[in-house]
């Protein structure tokens, strides 16, 4: 399957070449860490091959499934990211510099699924919440919002074994 997300590098001419993937839920299916089980993404993948080196510009976007930080119910988050490795031939395999990797010089083809996924990824927010409606209210579950609220009021409440610690202050 990692095929479908493979461009082939050897015979190509000095010149620049667009490649178009469609990610989907068989994808993330190969990645059974990911938090991400469906989506549906397209990724556009621009090659300027030159003498020395490969320089690979992403262009991510689309929606993915992802569980929301507040109410834990699902939700498709929009995502759009853009990217920029360079690949240069050498001896080994060599992935130090995350910008700048060696792949061997008798490599044929790259496979650029670990890099789609990773793109993905990076391109969620950090803290997921659903978006608000049109109206800025949430969209977020109410009966979950109803049962944090409830317990945010009665955290509030004043705890007698900190009370007398507090005295001391």
């Amino acid at each position: 399957m990692s095929g479908l997300y493979s461009i082939q590098i050897s015979g190509l001419k000095e010149d620049r070449y667009i490649y178009s993937f469609e990610i989907d839920n068989r994808f993330f299916e190969l990645f059974e860490e990911s938090e991400i089980k469906e989506g549906e993404v397209t990724a556009e993948v621009e090659l300027d091959k030159r003498s020395s080196h490969f320089d690979l510009r992403f262009r991510i976007s689309g929606k993915v499934l992802i569980t929301c930080d507040r109410c834990l119910e699902k939700y498709f988050q929009e995502i759009d990211a853009e990217n920029r490795i360079l690949f240069k031939s050498g001896k080994t395999w060599d992935e130090e510099d995350p910008d700048l990797i060696t792949i061997p010089a008798d490599e044929y083809e790259l496979d650029l699924s670990q890099y789609f996924y990773e793109f993905i990824h990076l391109a969620l927010p950090i803290k997921r919440i659903h978006p608000d409606d049109e109206n800025g209210r949430s969209t977020c579950d109410p009966d979950m919002l109803r049962r944090i609220n409830t317990n945010e009021d009665q955290d509030s409440d004043s705890d007698p074994r900190w009370d007398e610690l507090k005295k001391l202050l």
